[in-house]
């Protein structure tokens, strides 16, 4: 039996992208569910040609018990955030506990927190002089970016690193290893 990811995202959905196209073929797990808060997302036209179906949310319906009640009617075992802007609701964070998998650009603990996501962290990265950055895949907690580390990897800071450059270097990254991970992780909790 394939066990049922939900994923949320909120933007460009690179990362919903390639996780649709990792595990469309496979025979454990199956992306069944995206949940966004922005139905004019990338994410959304990437879960509509994957024929996947979609939920919007904000907070508050993400704090109600008929939310809750959904996810558990689709069998959905773990959520997997993938460039989602929204706190989860300590309530859900709860019911999914060491179920929900968040990927974060760069080495936690350093770089996370309220409002540290996307080039807000690169920004950071670079303005900090650090000599490395990488890719952080963790458990969801109700802290931001604070719940136990999965998965990390890191990767150099040249000299003359953009924005965009760190940017495309994250990307690669995440497109590698998050699929992996996730798959790990959920294969892991099945046994």
């Amino acid at each position: 039996m394939k066990q049922n990811v939900a994923v949320f995202s909120s933007g460009r959905g690179g990362n919903f992208n390639n996780l649709c196209d990792y595990f469309n073929n496979s025979d454990r797990i199956m992306i069944s569910l995206l949940i966004t808060n922005n139905l004019d997302s990338m994410s959304k036209e990437i879960a509509d040609r994957h024929n996947i179906e979609t939920i919007y949310v904000n907070y508050e319906i993400m704090s109600s018990e008929s939310f809750e009640k959904s996810l558990i009617k689709r069998n959905i075992c773990f959520l997997v955030l993938a460039g989602f802007i929204l706190k989860l609701p300590v309530k859900l964070v709860g019911l999914f506990e060491k179920k929900i998998i968040n990927l974060h650009p760069s080495l936690l603990p350093k770089f996370g927190g309220k409002g540290m996501y996307g080039d807000n962290v690169h920004k950071a990265v670079l303005k900090s002089k650090e000599k490395f950055t990488g890719i952080s895949i963790h458990f969801v907690d109700e802290i931001y970016d604070n719940g136990e580390i999965i998965f990390q990897k890191s990767c150099k800071i040249d000299k003359n690193e953009t924005i965009l450059t760190l940017r495309e270097k994250i990307r690669v990254l995440e497109y590698r290893f998050f699929p992996k991970v996730i798959e790990e992780t959920v294969l892991d909790y099945e046994r």
